[in-house]
């Protein structure tokens, strides 16, 4: 599974933000760790758009057509195909 572009673009420069991608043998993951910011993200799947709020910063990008689970858990944003 790829990672979304939106999603990268939306990351990218931000230092405290690391985004990184596992394949195993019967899933793939990615997993986008928001660091030391000062608030917990929280994320909202409407229609096939993921909104991710963290902080005072807000974002959006499309799922993965093969994505079963976009969740947060301790900080971290996982898109499961």
């Amino acid at each position: 599974m790829e990672t979304p572009p939106e999603l990268e673009d939306a990351v990218s420069g931000q230092d405290d933000i690391a985004i990184s991608n596992r394949e195993y043998e019967d899933e793939s993951i990615i997993a986008v760790d928001f660091g030391p910011i000062a608030g917990e993200p929280s994320v909202d799947v409407v229609g096939g758009t993921a909104i991710v709020t963290v902080d005072e910063r807000q974002f959006e990008f499309d799922v993965p057509a093969d994505a079963s689970d976009v969740a947060v858990n301790d900080g971290v944003l996982t898109i499961r195909d």
